[in-house]
């Protein structure tokens, strides 16, 4: 019973929940990853067998590396497979618990964000004046005054905007939260969206 009942198969299980519940193809792709380098440290072994020292092991090749986010992210998602073993009645503890300060903490980088009214005005001066693809401007422009992320306003498709209501609904799928987002479309968005139709269609 034991052997059938590996960290493996448990996480197979833990991914195949994921996939059920309807999480993003980027957070399933993050579990395969972080499975897939668990399960070369101690995938085999049944979870009841694997201790913190043996997940240690595992963070440490990581850190080795200097990839410390990852290690940080490695050991959440292997708690995350431990806390499902728990709920199913597989396993009794949580080994990551013990690891919380046994890592390195990694050195976060903060982005500079504008925050002076006269310097924000000089970037947008800045990019009105870009000489490059006008598609680029366009999307630097929207950006700005949408204040969605980079990926939604590349990955935007004309039926997801309502021009009548001065709508864009960004459909569920597309969400980090699953659920439907609706941006308010104002002038200046109205207009550069009309100067991209001349240029895409």
């Amino acid at each position: 019973e034991a052997q059938a009942n590996t960290f493996q198969l448990i996480g197979e299980a833990f991914y195949k929940k994921q996939q059920t519940e309807g999480k993003s193809q980027a957070t399933l792709d993050k579990t395969a990853y972080h499975l897939k380098l668990a399960n070369a440290d101690f995938g085999r072994k049944p979870i009841t067998e694997i201790s913190a020292p043996m997940v240690l092991r595992c963070l440490r090749k990581q850190e080795a590396k200097g990839n410390h986010e990852t290690a940080h992210r490695l050991r959440a998602r292997i708690g995350s497979v431990f806390r499902f073993a728990i709920a199913s009645g597989l396993a009794e503890s949580d080994p990551t618990l013990a690891l919380k300060d046994a890592l390195i903490r990694p050195n976060r980088k903060h982005r500079a964000a504008i925050t002076d009214r006269n310097a924000l005005g000089g970037l947008m001066r800045e990019i009105a004046g870009f000489d490059g693809q006008a598609t680029t401007r366009i999307a630097l422009q929207l950006l700005a005054i949408t204040a969605q992320r980079p990926g939604e306003i590349r990955q935007a498709k004309w039926q997801e905007f309502n021009f009548p209501e001065r709508m864009w609904s960004l459909p569920a799928a597309k969400m980090k939260m699953r659920r439907e987002h609706n941006v308010p479309i104002p002038d200046q968005a109205m207009a550069l969206l009309d100067e991209l139709r001349m240029i895409t269609g």
